[in-house]
C-alpha cells in the first residue's frame, strides 16, 4: 500500500504560491540571495506566514523558483508543438530558452546559496531540457522540415553557446540572429527543405 501524496492546494493557495514564485524569480535575479523574504511576500501581495507555509526556508524558495521556471520552459515545448509548425515551434521555444538562461544566470548567486546548503537544484535540469528539445526536434524531423541527424544534446550545446556569448544586456538582437542561423542549419538538408 502506497502512502498518499501531498494534499492538492486550494485554488487560492495555488495562486499565492505561483505569485510568490514569479516574484521570487524577479527578486533573486535582480538582487541576488540577500533580498528579504518580507519584500518578496509584500510584492506578491501575501503575508510572510503564507510565504513560510509554502517555502519554510529561503533555500526552499530559491530552489522552487528555479525549478518552476524550468518546468514552464519544458512544458512549453509540447504546447508550442501543438500550436504551430515544428520549425516555428522550435524557434519560438529557443527564444523562451534564451530568456530562461538569462534568468538562471541572474539567479546564479541565489542558486549557490541552495547548493551550499546541500541541495542540487540542477539535478534533473539537463534531462528535462533534452526531453523538451527532443520533442521539438522529433516533430520537425518527422515532418521532414528539420534534419534528423542532430541530437537534442547538440542543439542544447549550440543554444547554450549562443546564450553565453550574447548574455550581456543589449545583445538580445544578436542572440536572435544567431538562433535564426542555428535554425537555418537545422533546416539545411532536411528531406522537405527547399534546395
Amino acid at each position: 500500500m502506497s502512502a498518499p501524496g501531498p494534499k492538492p492546494l486550494r485554488a487560492d493557495a495555488r495562486r499565492n504560491r505561483e505569485r510568490l514564485l514569479d516574484v521570487a524569480v524577479r527578486a533573486f535575479s535582480r538582487n541576488g540571495p540577500d533580498v528579504t523574504l518580507d519584500a518578496i511576500a509584500k510584492e506578491a501581495g501575501v503575508g510572510i506566514g503564507t510565504l513560510y507555509r509554502h517555502f519554510p526556508t529561503r533555500e526552499a524558495l530559491i530552489e522552487a523558483a528555479y525549478r518552476n521556471e524550468l518546468a514552464k520552459l519544458c512544458d512549453a515545448a509540447s504546447e508550442l508543438a501543438n500550436e504551430m509548425p515544428p520549425d516555428r515551434a522550435l524557434r519560438a521555444w529557443m527564444d523562451r530558452a534564451a530568456d530562461y538562461l538569462a534568468t538562471k544566470r541572474g539567479m546564479a548567486d541565489a542558486l549557490r546559496v541552495v547548493i551550499a546548503a546541500g541541495a542540487n537544484p540542477y539535478e534533473n535540469s539537463r534531462d528535462l531540457l533534452l526531453g523538451a528539445i527532443g520533442t521539438l526536434l522529433g516533430a520537425g524531423a518527422g515532418a521532414g522540415i528539420l534534419r534528423g541527424d542532430v541530437t537534442a544534446e547538440d542543439l542544447l550545446v549550440g543554444m547554450n553557446g549562443i546564450c553565453l556569448a550574447t548574455g550581456e544586456p543589449g545583445r538580445r538582437e544578436q542572440a536572435g540572429r544567431l538562433l535564426d542561423l542555428l535554425m537555418d542549419g537545422l533546416r539545411h538538408g532536411a528531406p522537405g527543405a527547399p534546395s
